[in-house]
């Protein structure tokens, strides 16, 4: 058996600690066995590291600048694996995202991996396979939905990865000079993406490779998704278009990403989440990162060197146990309380806690170290299944446990 290539996790956190820990705790819970964590994070994830013993166990460096290009490319120059994977701060990842997300690599004409990203409700599909059109445009990708597959990108489509899933070749990624820092915030993998397709490099796409991405709060938008300011996205918006727009069709893709953006914000005024002359100001942010972004340097990118330090695998990590436990939302205290033992003593643990309607479920990842669903014993859990379940407990509880070994460890016991 050919062992597997050592691997690095990348992660940048502006000003979302919490969410960085959380991050950090379903990490050290990954089944690969040779990977480390590199932490790119300004002075309050720092502390928040320290304070949750992780300082110890990943690596780390300063950054304080808000360019998430930037920051990434430092992550990479501090990494040492063969391999290098992002993940936001804001994600949480299923116990065997880093093994399948980075299988592909076996085939050496493989340059990176994608995957799925799951939504706030931890169950629907939030950004599946798709590529992207020299005007920026996103478009669904034919994918086989059970095994990963291979896809050549060329001048003008490029395969998108998510940048909150994705993994690289270190040395292919450093030689083409990371991610380009005219894109502070919004677009830059996507950049990079159109930089892929130029080269005709082959991307993976690995479905079962998933991460729970939850919008948490940040310097850019509020927790429930409003924009606090446009100015970056409009600014990244110009520089996309800049290189890799056609001219003349720059003018007209403007006006209609105006257009978006508009619309975006009167839905967010109608569902009374924003005041109407939140709107105006908001467009005006959007306007005012455009005449920056068209105006802004964009350069050469150097190469990035080899890894500045040897590589540090995190201790513990590879496969583990998996363990379910299950029952009524009146018994959720002695659950939650089990599973948090359990999750200490090194298992992957799931908790299904059933009500007995048809409530919508939900998946979390708790900060303690475990995986909670919860809703309503005949009610949807994917929500592409039926809107009402008539089935036994015991039956919906052996079906949502079939549904969870897709992507975590799980035992045939019923609790």
């Amino acid at each position: 058996m050919i062992a597997p290539s050592s691997a690095s996790v990348v992660v940048v956190s502006r000003g979302r600690p919490a969410a960085l820990c959380r991050c950090l705790r379903a990490l050290t819970q990954q089944d690969h066995p040779r990977f480390e964590i590199v932490v790119i994070a300004d002075a309050p994830g720092r502390f928040a590291l320290a304070e949750a013993g992780f300082g110890r166990i990943v690596r780390q460096d300063a950054f304080e600048e808000a360019n998430i290009s930037a920051a990434r490319n430092r992550g990479l120059a501090l990494a040492a694996g063969e391999l290098v994977a992002f993940i936001d701060d804001d994600s949480v990842a299923e116990p065997t995202w880093l093994s399948r997300l980075l299988a592909p690599f076996a085939d050496a004409r493989v340059a990176a991996a994608t995957g799925h990203v799951l939504g706030r409700n931890g169950l629907s599909l939030q950004w599946g396979a798709s590529w992207i059109d020299a005007l920026g445009r996103s478009h669904p990708l034919e994918i086989d939905p059970h095994e990963y597959s291979l896809h050549e990108a060329s001048p003008g489509a490029a395969v998108k990865t998510e940048g909150t899933n994705m993994a690289f070749r270190r040395a292919l990624l450093a030689q083409m000079g990371g991610f380009d820092p005219a894109y502070r915030f919004y677009l830059d993998e996507t950049d990079l993406n159109m930089r892929q397709a130029q080269a005709g490099q082959i991307i993976a796409y690995v479905p079962g490779a998933q991460v729970h991405h939850g919008f948490a709060a940040g310097p850019y938008r509020r927790a429930d998704r409003v924009p606090r300011s446009l100015f970056e996205i409009g600014a990244s918006t110009a520089v996309f278009l800049r290189k890799h727009t056609p001219a003349g069709a720059q003018p007209s893709r403007t006006e209609a990403l105006r257009k978006e953006q508009r619309n975006r914000l009167v839905r967010h005024m109608v569902a009374g989440a924003i005041d109407p002359r939140d709107v105006g100001r908001l467009l005006a942010t959007f306007e005012d990162g455009l005449t920056e972004g068209f105006a802004r340097p964009v350069t050469p990118l150097p190469a990035i060197g080899p890894p500045e330090a040897a590589f540090a695998p995190l201790p513990g990590t590879g496969p583990r146990p998996g363990r379910v436990l299950t029952g009524w939302w009146w018994q959720r205290r002695r659950l939650r309380a089990e599973a948090r033992a359990r999750a200490a003593q090194g298992a992957i643990v799931s908790v299904l806690c059933f009500s007995s309607g048809a409530a919508y479920h939900h998946v979390r990842y708790h900060p303690d170290g475990y995986w909670e669903q919860a809703g309503g014993v005949f009610g949807r859990s994917l929500r592409t299944g039926p809107l009402v379940q008539v089935v036994s407990p015991a039956a919906r509880r052996q079906r949502e446990i079939a549904r969870i070994a897709a992507t975590r460890p799980v035992d045939t016991m019923l609790g």
